[in-house]
């Protein structure tokens, strides 16, 4: 069974959170140091039980046609055969996923 639709798992961070979104579109941005995605893709079940987190998540992208997220905080893209749930959990229980870190000011001067 193959299909034709591309899905992607964005995973990312925002605010000490952890976002995973499932999309069918991801580009570079024309805006330097940002990825581009479209069309997020959110479970529709037909049971009663419903995921708060994924609700959230919801919530946050209702009406949003594109998103533009900063590469830095790209942890991981993925293409997958079909989505899965869409989550936000605290960067706190990620477990072993860290920020990359930055520099603190500038590094040495020579010529003094």
């Amino acid at each position: 069974m193959s299909s034709s639709r591309q899905i992607y798992r964005v995973i990312f961070h925002n605010q000490a959170q952890i976002y995973e979104i499932y999309v069918t579109h991801i580009y570079q941005s024309d805006l330097h140091g940002f990825i581009e995605v479209e069309e997020f893709l959110f479970g529709e079940r037909a049971s009663m039980v419903v995921d708060p987190s994924e609700e959230r998540l919801k919530g946050e992208f209702a009406g949003v046609q594109r998103s533009f997220i900063p590469m830095h905080a790209v942890i991981r893209i993925d293409e997958v055969e079909k989505e899965g749930v869409g989550k936000i959990t605290d960067a706190g229980q990620s477990g072993n996923i860290h920020a990359f870190p930055l520099p603190v000011g500038p590094g040495p001067r020579s010529g003094r």
